[in-house]
């Protein structure tokens, strides 16, 4: 892809994902254009071949043949533009801290999103507030009867989602004691330093990003539990919209030996939840099952089975396996007792 080319994103702004990737492209100083419409109505319009699942946000970006193709998936997208674009990298060149890295965008992406759809549709002010505004992000000026049978349509629909993504009144107090966790280990880490992996921000920090801007700058509920007890984070989130004028130095990463404690809080957390639930998965898709019942944090989660989770984990134990045997050990130090060796063997 050229350097003047202009990547376009279609998106959403109640979307974590389209809102990671923008603020990772304005951070880059790539060229990008956002379209906030439909997917399938845009591609249509452009006469470009949708993708098998229209995910937010779709990308359009150049096969090797030099066709535009409709690609969605934010880790893949970054790692080829940090590939094709040297300048401003956010994928860290210390082979170790990248594993780290890549460890806590998929918890961001596959977990952090557990709260947002949970904060966002489980208590009644949070769904009405949703409800209400998702309908007018598509279309600001929609006519308000058309509204008016729109915004029950979507609330009822995502609200009967809940189950899929593992929120019941039996999960409510894990999820929330986790999200709590998270916040107050990501405010003990903002303490020390203003990115995760040190003086400049990496794909992980654009990932935890894209959720926060759903959980304290959206949802009622998410929001008033973070201006709460993690001020920092708020601060963070919205610094972290637009880092454009930041001038990184090779040097601003950490390496594993020098990361602060703060740091090891946050892999606490992923292996105290996220683990465990990524391996009930993969039993799970081994034996067939639908779904799938575990005791995570001493209470019991339920939920559907993803195809997706399954291939974050063989991701996640692919991306371990590339590294030399020094690296391996250096990482296998930082991940003692936190719970995520469980995801390396």
């Amino acid at each position: 892809m050229s350097q003047n080319k202009t990547l376009t994103l279609i998106g959403a702004v109640p979307s974590p994902y389209t809102r990671k990737m923008v603020a990772l492209l304005r951070y880059r100083h790539l060229k990008y254009r956002i379209i906030w419409d439909d997917v399938g109505a845009v591609l249509k319009r452009m006469e470009v071949v949708p993708p098998k699942v229209a995910l937010l946000p779709t990308c359009l970006l150049p096969d090797e043949a030099g066709e535009i193709r409709a690609v969605c998936d934010s880790t893949p997208i970054i790692r080829r533009l940090d590939a094709e674009f040297t300048q401003r990298s956010v994928i860290p060149a210390d082979a170790a801290l990248a594993f780290i890295d890549y460890l806590l965008e998929d918890f961001a992406d596959e977990w952090c999103t557990k709260y947002m759809f949970h904060y966002r549709w489980a208590s009644a002010v949070d769904a009405d507030n949703a409800g209400t505004l998702l309908p007018l992000f598509q279309k600001i000026d929609m006519p308000i009867e058309t509204f008016k049978q729109f915004k029950p349509l979507v609330t009822a629909r995502q609200v009967s989602r809940l189950h899929v993504v593992g929120s019941s009144e039996v999960t409510a107090p894990l999820i929330d004691a986790s999200y709590r966790r998270f916040l107050l280990a990501m405010e003990s880490h903002l303490e020390q330093q203003p990115f995760m992996l040190g003086q400049r921000p990496a794909a992980c920090d654009f990932a935890l990003y894209g959720q926060l801007t759903q959980l304290v700058g959206f949802d009622p509920t998410s929001r008033a539990i973070a201006h709460k007890i993690a001020p920092r984070v708020v601060a963070w989130t919205g610094l972290m919209e637009d880092q454009c004028g930041l001038e990184p130095t090779a040097d601003a990463w950490n390496t594993l030996e020098e990361a602060p404690l703060s740091l090891t809080a946050l892999l606490n957390e992923v292996g105290r939840v996220y683990a465990p639930a990524l391996l009930a998965n993969a039993r799970a898709l081994d034996k067939g099952d639908k779904s799938w019942q575990a005791v995570i944090d001493d209470s019991l989660w339920s939920q559907q089975t993803f195809a997706y989770q399954g291939k974050c984990l063989h991701w996640i134990h692919s991306e371990y396996q590339q590294l030399s045997a020094a690296d391996k050990v250096r990482v296998d130090g930082l991940l003692a007792g936190t719970g995520c060796e469980v995801l390396l063997s």
